[in-house]
């Protein structure tokens, strides 16, 4: 797959945060939800701040954990998850200390899905009230 340009956040369902230097990335469409690694974190933070692909690629160079291949996958893998896609926007340049950060990376880049919290993520209890159910009615999953 070749890599856009820039890439943004894919809507306004996906909501994000990070936790000394962690983030968590919380689809409310789906209710799933997305821990990365630290150095997957770095990568989160640029790309959905807008650092254009390009940028990112050389704050990487110096990353032994970051090759252009794994970082070629792990974008795949985002704009996949439905957390990111292709932007129009003009690429942001990477900040200065993105590279250090990414060099200092513990883990390689990694991604894991959650789902188990789905179901009270996607109930809607000021919405979903039906009188004979009571007051949240959750929605099947089909």
């Amino acid at each position: 797959m070749p890599l856009s340009d820039v890439y943004a956040v894919a809507s306004r369902d996906i909501v994000f945060e990070s936790f000394d230097g962690e983030a968590v990335v919380l689809d409310l469409s789906n209710g799933k939800y997305f821990g990365f690694s630290d150095s997957g974190s770095k990568v989160w933070q640029a790309l959905s701040s807008g650092v254009g692909t390009e940028a990112l690629i050389r704050s990487a160079a110096g990353a032994a954990m970051i090759d252009v291949a794994t970082l070629e996958s792990f974008i795949g893998q985002l704009v996949e998850f439905g957390l990111l896609a292709p932007s129009d926007a003009t690429p942001l340049p990477s900040s200065d200390d993105l590279p250090a950060a990414l060099a200092s990376a513990r883990e390689p880049l990694n991604v894991s899905v959650h789902d188990d919290l789905a179901d009270l993520i996607t109930v809607d209890p000021i919405h979903e009230v039906e009188e004979p159910l009571g007051w949240p009615a959750v929605k099947q999953v089909s």
